[in-house]
């Protein structure tokens, strides 16, 4: 095959886990996938494709990321610290049995990103930095239980925000809806980056080059590289099976961004104008997708 790994023979077990006769399961599905890669186009290796039992893990690892962010919307508000709402998450997860995925993950002091305003992405949560009215945050964490990833972010208004801030936050909102839309078994990772690429740049704003989505599941951060600047009808095909995170990071100025900060991780906008991020998972079906975190 294609990626180097055998198949089972016909009537042995299928590698899904189904149980089932591989000449009953996955044959054909992997037939497809060997013509489409002798056409040119570019496939992903079938290790990276979920099993049911792998999707199952990932939601259950889900509703806790999904459950600390609905807890972080029930209580964010002006005056709280970012070290709040890290330690919020911390103990969200830890009394579910989780661990939170960014805490020690190369080197990350804390347990989730909080990005406010200027802050593209990865900034460090701290009980100097206070919320206040007018400022726009992100909140980005990922959770792991059962040795399943799961990932996903959501911006939050303090206030009274700036109308154009806000209408930064919903259009980014809505690029993301678009990506969603747009994931559709055997067309292309492109038509996602295309689709949310053109909300955001319609409304007038430029979306980030040097990060991205990326595949997740067994691990924190898998292939494939997600890219929001890409052309639809290029990049990997989208099969069924495959997980990944859409997250684009959307400047209201230029998309130049400035990474010297000396702690190694905070990126920020380079012209200094706000950004914002929505970043949701979501799987590859035989009829669409399913939304797993948000």
């Amino acid at each position: 095959m294609y990626d180097g790994i055998e198949s089972p023979g016909r009537n042995d077990e299928c590698w899904c886990g189904s149980g089932k006769k591989y000449k009953k399961c996955h044959r054909d599905f992997d037939e497809k996938l060997q013509r489409l890669w002798d056409e040119g186009e570019e496939v992903l290796p079938r290790s990276l494709l979920k099993t049911p039992a792998d999707i199952e893990g990932i939601k259950r690892s889900a509703e806790v990321n999904v459950g600390a962010l609905d807890y972080v919307e029930a209580h964010i508000e002006a005056g709280v610290t970012t070290a709040d709402i890290d330690r919020w998450v911390h103990d969200y997860c830890i009394e579910r049995g989780a661990v939170p995925a960014d805490l020690n993950y190369e080197g990350f002091p804390k347990s989730v990103c909080t990005s406010i305003n200027e802050v593209v992405c990865h900034g460090i949560p701290s009980e100097d930095e206070v919320l206040r009215d007018g400022d726009i945050v992100n909140v980005d964490m990922s959770t792991i239980l059962g040795g399943y990833f799961s990932d996903s972010s959501r911006m939050f208004c303090i206030g009274q925000v700036d109308p154009e801030w806000r209408r930064l936050v919903e259009v980014t909102k809505r690029s993301v809806e678009a990506g969603m839309e747009a994931v559709r078994p055997w067309a292309h990772l492109g038509d996602v980056s295309a689709a949310v690429n053109k909300v955001a740049t319609d409304a007038g704003f430029s979306v980030v080059r040097e990060f991205g989505g990326h595949g997740c599941g067994i691990e924190f951060h898998e292939d494939p590289f997600v890219s929001f600047v890409e052309m639809a009808g290029t990049g990997p095909i989208l099969v069924p099976g495959m997980c990944f995170t859409i997250e684009p990071m959307v400047n209201m100025g230029k998309a130049d961004i400035d990474m010297t900060d000396p702690n190694g991780w905070t990126v920020r906008t380079a012209d200094g104008l706000p950004s914002a991020q929505w970043e949701v998972q979501v799987v590859v079906t035989e009829s669409g997708f399913e939304l797993i975190s948000w």
